[in-house]
């Protein structure tokens, strides 16, 4: 009797037969369970709608693959929110040092950025993905291009359509990994969906998630800083619940409203309090680095002939775009006195109206309920049928708790696959 090489996976190989599952998307998730079920013996085909594999997961890397996080693990956890329970089990299996230590075995050593967020050496997407894709071929797994899924037919085969034509295939089991409703053109459309709340499944609406907002900006404004990136800068915001949200850094001014990684830190409570109430108000700290009396006391020295906006850039560190959100998103009132010009910048009122589409988000919240899976992660209505990666009901911010969270959610699929199958009969080839 052979154990698999799996070290976490306690049932025998040998006691297996040799089945067929079948892995409806190419991404990260749908890899992962694919590397799992051949490394067990299984027959393993993954099907994708898209001319190559993992395209979303390439362009997101080009600018400086984020793998994970290397921040405390409570830390961690906390990052998924009314989530953490249900992630914590797959994270438990494949965290994010087990992360690192599975991009070593594929030749890619990895490194912990200033910030705490680990990247490849290379940075790249690319290498580590050419690698993998190696071993996979390499242990057997089929890859089925321009194949898109439609569901299932009367007997419960999968239908795809692709470049031949209609196709049937049955498999023991299946892994879906299609990923959520952002970015369209890299294949996460959301169409699955549907399909799913068709058969029984319980089902979320997809929403923008690590999304930008629409603000209403003044023609000058939007002509003469759109495009402009807002640095060192703080941001608070009062979440409906009554918890203060509060992020550093830095946010780019939009044609629409603002976008950035502090605006996409705090976007899942700035979009529910916008479903909620129909609007958001997000308070921005112009001069994090300055205590308010402080501040108080710089703009109290006479201003001679400076004009205002001379004494701001000299007393309070305020010119060019952030000169100009002051003004924006102020009455002249406020401006009127040291101290409530001090008080305006420390706590500037930036009104927040609606999330830019879903198509333009990194990523997307909704999508199949956790009540609709067993703690395997098979679907209640739909045996044998497997969920996994953004797919599922959960959001996290970027930082590379997203991607960790896509990596072991395959991982926890594949391995609840192997546990079906060790109970379930083989289905008659199709």
């Amino acid at each position: 009797m052979c154990a698999s090489p799996i070290g976490w996976l306690t049932l025998p190989v040998a006691d297996l037969p040799r089945r067929r599952v079948a892995v409806v998307g190419a991404g990260p998730t749908g890899l992962m369970a694919a590397e799992v079920l051949s490394a067990a013996g299984m027959h393993v085909e993954v099907f994708d709608a898209m001319p190559s594999v993992a395209r979303k997961f390439l362009l997101a890397g080009r600018g400086g693959l984020n793998l994970t996080h290397a921040e405390a693990p409570d830390r961690f956890l906390s990052r998924y929110g009314s989530r953490r329970t249900e992630i914590s089990r797959w994270l438990a299996e494949f965290g994010p040092q087990q992360l690192r230590d599975w991009t070593r075995e594929l030749g890619i050593d990895t490194f912990v950025g200033s910030s705490g967020r680990v990247f490849p050496q290379e940075m790249k997407a690319a290498p580590l993905l050419r690698a993998w894709l190696h071993r996979l071929r390499g242990a057997g797994v089929m890859f089925h291009a321009r194949h898109r899924w439609l569901g299932w037919d009367a007997d419960g085969a999968l239908r795809f359509v692709a470049p031949a034509g209609d196709l049937k295939v049955g498999a023991d089991a299946t892994v879906l990994a299609l990923g959520g409703g952002s970015w369209a053109r890299l294949g996460s459309d959301g169409a699955w969906l549907p399909l799913l709340a068709a058969r029984g499944v319980k089902v979320q609406a997809l929403r923008p998630a690590n999304c930008g907002f629409n603000a209403a900006w003044s023609e000058y404004l939007r002509q003469r800083f759109a495009g402009t990136p807002v640095k060192n800068v703080g941001a608070s915001f009062v979440a409906r619940d009554g918890s203060v949200k509060k992020q550093e850094g830095e946010f780019l001014v939009t044609q629409h409203g603002v976008e950035g990684n502090l605006i996409y830190a705090l976007s899942a409570p700035l979009r529910d309090c916008i479903e909620a109430t129909g609007s958001a108000m997000l308070y921005l700290d112009l001069a994090p680095g300055r205590k308010l009396q402080r501040l108080t006391d710089d703009l109290s020295r006479p201003r001679g002939r400076d004009s205002l906006s001379n004494h701001l850039r000299r007393r309070a560190g305020i010119d060019g775009v952030k000169a100009a959100l002051l003004h924006e998103c102020s009455a002249a009132p406020d401006l009127a006195t040291p101290a409530r010009l001090a008080a305006i910048i420390k706590s500037l009122p930036l009104p927040l109206i609606s999330p830019r589409p879903l198509d333009e988000a990194i990523s997307s919240a909704g999508g199949v309920e956790f009540a609709a899976l067993d703690d395997n992660l098979m679907l209640h209505a739909l045996p044998g049928t497997f969920c996994a990666g953004e797919m599922l009901d959960w959001e996290a911010p970027t930082g590379g708790y997203l991607l960790t969270a896509c990596f072991a959610s395959g991982r926890a699929a594949a391995r609840g696959v192997l546990r079906w199958l060790g109970q379930a009969q083989p289905v008659a080839p199709r």
